[in-house]
């Protein structure tokens, strides 16, 4: 797969489908461009620490595990969610569910939620457990979660944002639990879709041992997906330690529409908080689907 070279971090992603060529634009040597992302997933993790507490809890008039149907039957070991109410009647374009990684919660979306409710978007937020100990279970889970949002918006699909371990289970739940037919467009931002050889922790917690490069679920993922209709769009950085290639944040699967954007100068925990990321990703979910519009999405683009 060939992937074309990055624009300034001051580009705006403006078209998914249709980006002009544009030069490549002259940047920082790669030791300066680290140390600038370095300093910058510092300075996010701490307000993540910061901001962590308040995303515990649910969202104001949402509803918590024990409300939220066979999830407070789950043991404790699963996963549990919490959701924002949204309105019965339905609206022009679909809701979105926010899924986060691994041991995180629905605060790491805080710049994405509002750079989609500005602009008129639905939003539901679901927080698994740091508990969980399979990408099977949790996206089982993400899967009746789906259904209950769709009976109470009256939409037939949804789309859905994940973070790292989010996205793999949104992936997970669109491929191999029939979530094709529910799921418009996935995103995904930081997700080992071919699994990443730096997990920490890797033989101390199940779920991240399955984030690994041949770990069962990434070769579930592997497997002919013929006839996937989610779209799928991965925003991947060449900063981004954590996923070892960094390429393996790519989705490359001969059966799933899907495109790879390639953001510069940030690493993973920056990904869902930057500002321009929040503004692609808000162009990726309101483009076109297939037959709406003459326009194609295929291969890899760039932002950021």
């Amino acid at each position: 797969m060939k992937f074309p070279p990055p624009l300034s971090p001051l580009t705006c992603f403006t078209h998914l489908t249709r980006l002009p060529a544009l030069p490549r634009l002259p940047g920082p040597r790669l030791s300066s461009a680290l140390l600038g992302a370095t300093a910058l997933e510092l300075f996010v993790l701490t307000g993540r620490l910061i901001v962590y507490p308040f995303g515990l809890t649910p969202e104001r008039g949402g509803t918590g595990p024990a409300e939220a149907g066979s999830a407070a039957a789950d043991p404790p070991t699963t996963a549990t969610a919490v959701t924002t109410p949204l309105p019965a009647r339905p609206t022009a374009t679909p809701p979105v569910v926010l899924l986060h990684g691994f041991i995180d919660n629905r605060s790491a979306f805080l710049v994405l939620r509002r750079a989609l409710t500005r602009h008129g978007r639905r939003l539901a937020s679901l927080n698994y457990s740091p508990l969980t100990r399979d990408v099977r279970t949790a996206a089982e889970l993400l899967g009746r979660h789906v259904e209950e949002i769709c009976a109470r918006t009256g939409h037939d699909r949804v789309d859905i944002v994940g973070h790292s371990l989010g996205g793999l289970i949104a992936r997970y739940y669109v491929q191999l639990l029939g979530g094709d037919r529910r799921v418009r467009t996935l995103v995904t931002l930081g997700t080992p879709h071919g699994g990443t050889a730096v997990a920490p922790g890797a033989g101390v917690h199940p779920i991240v041992r399955q984030m690994r490069g041949g770990s069962s679920v990434i070769e579930e993922l592997r497997g002919p997906a013929p006839g996937c209709r989610t779209r799928f769009v991965s925003f991947w950085s060449e900063l981004d330690q954590v996923m070892v290639p960094v390429e393996t944040a790519c989705v490359d699967h001969p059966d799933l529409d899907a495109v790879n954007v390639r953001v510069t100068g940030i690493g993973h925990l920056a990904l869902p908080v930057h500002p321009t990321v929040a503004a692609a990703v808000r162009e990726a979910l309101e483009a076109p689907e297939a037959g709406e519009d003459d326009a194609t999405a295929a291969g890899a683009t760039s932002a950021a």
